[in-house]
């Protein structure tokens, strides 16, 4: 039996595609599995920041349309690319283990955190639920867009005048890149994308793989992500409005704590919810509750 995977071409694609490979392979040996490249709009529009392109299915659409078609058995994605409402016919089967969410800093000067850049720090970023956050703790900061591949990213930082770039430490870290690392930011002060750090594989409802999906799929990140999936589809977020929400479990206890802002980080509502684990199935749904109540419709529609 062999399994085609779809996975865009990038260096961090290609680790996670690998990633899955081999936990599929670990678990079924007899398995063959057959990597398929795939090129997405959002590999193709390199100079424009992207909640200016306002495309939910940036990274995912030409994967989908592979996995509809047949052409391939399952996709695999970064999660925070993935959006909360997919395609007829497709589901996501399973999810990884999720690697440390945070945000982090890379400076050109390692010493440096978020509180003690200089002022007026000049900080790099294609995010507006970074952009937001940032301006929350430090108005100061000249903001700035940058796109690219995180290795590209890293080598634009040290070939400008710009002072730091913010990415996630779960792609950094898999790039082997953690030296660059000048700060992992606490989720307290930047709260993750919504599944950010998290593998997720996507396959038509009808596969024939669901023995296998079972088998790789974490259960308390399934638990996690959902609830924040189910956070952000109520507020109707994507990757075009800073909208955030990081959700665990420690001790039994579930947490999920959001953030909704406007793009400059004056107006915003911050919150959080922690609830047993047994009481906690729609905590994403009454954190989004919350939010609603406390006026998060009226600061996105400034958006």
């Amino acid at each position: 039996m062999t399994i085609k995977i779809g996975t865009r071409g990038s260096k961090l694609a290609l680790w996670q595609a690998n990633y899955v490979c081999n936990l599929v392979k670990n678990k079924f040996p007899d398995i063959e599995v057959e990597l398929v490249i795939i090129k997405t709009t959002g590999d193709k529009i390199l100079e424009t920041a992207l909640f200016q392109i306002n495309d939910k299915g940036l990274f995912t659409k030409e994967l989908e349309k592979e996995l509809i078609e047949g052409r391939i058995d399952m996709a695999v994605h970064s999660l925070k690319d993935l959006p909360t409402e997919l395609p007829v016919g497709l589901k996501i089967g399973a999810v990884t283990k999720r690697e440390l969410a945070n945000d982090v800093l890379v400076a050109k000067n390692k010493s440096q955190t978020i509180e003690n850049l200089e002022y007026g720090a000049r900080i790099a970023t294609s995010s507006l639920r970074r952009r937001a956050q940032l301006l929350i703790k430090r108005q100061d900061f000249q903001l700035e867009d940058i796109r690219g591949n995180v290795n590209t990213r890293i080598e634009k930082l040290f070939r400008s005048d710009l002072d730091g770039l913010i990415l996630a430490y779960a792609g950094v870290e898999r790039l082997g890149m953690r030296e660059y690392i000048s700060q992992i930011i606490p989720v307290e002060d930047m709260i993750p994308a919504v599944g950010q750090a998290t593998i997720a594989i996507e396959t038509r409802k009808d596969n024939n793989f669901e023995g296998i999906l079972e088998e790789i799929n974490d259960k308390e990140t399934e638990f996690c992500i959902s609830a924040e999936r189910e956070f952000l589809k109520l507020l109707g977020g994507g990757c075009s409005k800073p909208i955030a929400a990081h959700c665990f479990i420690n001790n039994q206890m579930v947490e999920i704590m959001g953030i909704v802002s406007d793009i400059n980080g004056q107006k915003f509502i911050k919150d959080r919810i922690s609830k047993p684990k047994a009481e906690a199935k729609n905590i994403g749904r009454e954190l989004a509750e919350k939010f609603d109540k406390s006026g998060s419709k009226e600061i996105l529609k400034t958006i």
